[in-house]
């Protein structure tokens, strides 16, 4: 009888760290779903402690987010399981652009993200090229969507312009077919990868494009540019004859940021040549 109960409970206790280990993305996010005055029951003997199991109505949030890979190594999609936006997509690509939504602004505070992308069921995130581990960045990031979503505070703070691909009055047959088929086609695509396109212009045969989220510093983004986009433009809309990636005003001037940074920071690595008349 002895050995039959020490068996179910061993059975019994293996069935409950395999649920944790499946449901809870990490410890950080557990210390959160049971902070909510809900004590932990310990076990000395057995050096063992599990959350006590909240009664119906208690204040816990419950809130599990998946995590999905993208093509761009730096980016990682989050879906919370909730609506994050009733259509088309918002893109962060710095702290003063994330002033319409406290979700962003909160995100752009955690050390290591670089941009932000909300999506309708989605939220991906982009961080610095190795200089912070994503097992560093989950907690936090876990940590700013639950405590959002809790908040019950709208996402965005302001009206949105309207879509790019939009078809205006003036717009010709061939600009009408090119949002066409950004809209139906391309743009759903890029966006279960984490990113979206945005369109900037049809001139002399040439579509312009503004890649955004995942997408904007994925290592295969030109690849997916000429394979992918510029060949299903070229086969549904005949006067295409390239596409090409264009970059904002904000990008150029972060790129000039970066590159004068790294000037320096080569500068002040470079070692002091050694005095030869030293003795």
């Amino acid at each position: 009888m002895a050995t039959t109960l020490m068996s179910r409970w061993a059975v019994s206790r293996n069935a409950v760290k395999l649920w944790f280990r499946r449901n809870i993305q990490n410890a950080k996010q557990l210390q959160r779903c049971y902070s909510g005055g809900i004590p932990l029951l310990t076990f000395p003997q057995y050096n063992r402690s599990f959350p006590r199991i909240p009664f119906a109505g208690a204040s816990v949030r419950t809130m599990f987010i998946q995590v999905q890979e993208t093509p761009n190594p730096n980016s990682l999609k989050f879906v919370p399981g909730v609506q994050v936006l009733e259509s088309g997509t918002v893109n962060f690509t710095s702290a003063h652009s994330a002033y319409c939504s406290p979700l962003a602004r909160n995100l752009f505070r955690i050390d290591g993200v670089t941009g932000v992308m909300f999506g309708p069921d989605f939220i991906t995130v982009t961080k610095t090229d190795d200089e912070v581990d994503w097992p560093v960045l989950k907690p936090d990031i876990f940590a700013s969507i639950m405590d959002f979503f809790a908040s019950n505070v709208p996402i965005l703070t302001e009206d949105q312009p309207a879509s790019d691909t939009a078809i205006d009055a003036d717009d010709d047959e061939t600009v009408a077919m090119i949002k066409e088929l950004l809209d139906t086609r391309i743009r759903p695509t890029v966006q279960e990868d984490g990113g979206d396109i945005i369109f900037k212009g049809f001139q002399d045969g040439i579509v312009k494009l503004k890649l955004q989220g995942a997408c904007s510093s994925c290592p295969s983004s030109i690849v997916t540019l000429k394979n992918g986009i510029e060949n299903m433009m070229q086969f549904y809309v005949p006067e295409v004859v390239a596409v090409e990636q264009v970059e904002d005003e904000v990008d150029e001037i972060n790129k000039t940021e970066f590159s004068k940074l790294e000037a320096k920071l080569g500068e002040t690595s470079t070692p002091p040549e050694r005095n030869s008349n030293n003795k």
